[in-house]
């Protein structure tokens, strides 16, 4: 199963939208993952419109819509895998052992908000922020995300977009 990750796409604004490369990375997952701040309803149905299945949680900044459509957190089992997802991982240090105290039943957390792409690992438990595909902030780049499952154990991978 492939997966799509991405977060922090901050859409609408002018005309920033995403970037082919993660559109065509986005229509051909098995699943898509957004880790929150879509800003606008019409951004969660666009991803929609893309075909296969979307699992967001909600940002700090999305619209009223979308906090009412969208979770704070949630869990998504993507073959076997049990994958949390939450917008804010809070700050870095301790980041891994808050956010696995968090999720005990989880083998990783999908999280976003800082725009800083972020995959670290310790123990079988994996944390993973696909920074952003349109809004790089201090990121060198914009990026995104993909997850593979194999034997139940997730695998990600961050993907540069520029």
């Amino acid at each position: 199963m492939a997966v799509a990750v991405i977060s922090d796409t901050h859409l609408p604004r002018g005309a920033r939208a995403l970037p082919a490369a993660c559109l065509a990375r986005l229509g051909a997952a098995d699943a898509i993952l957004h880790a929150g701040d879509l800003i606008e309803l019409s951004v969660l149905e666009q991803l929609e419109a893309l075909g296969p299945p979307v699992h967001a949680v909600r940002g700090n900044v999305d619209s009223a819509e979308l906090q009412a459509r969208l979770p704070l957190t949630r869990i998504v089992d993507v073959a076997g895998a049990r994958i949390a997802m939450i917008h804010d991982g809070g700050p870095p240090d301790g980041r891994l052992g808050r956010l696995r105290r968090r999720f005990p039943d989880a083998d990783a957390v999908v999280f976003g908000h800082s725009h800083l792409p972020l995959l670290e690992e310790r123990d079988g438990f994996t944390i993973f922020n696909p920074g952003s595909p349109t809004e790089r902030r201090r990121a060198p780049r914009h990026t995104m995300g993909t997850l593979t499952v194999r034997d139940g154990r997730p695998a990600f991978a961050l993907v540069e977009l520029d």
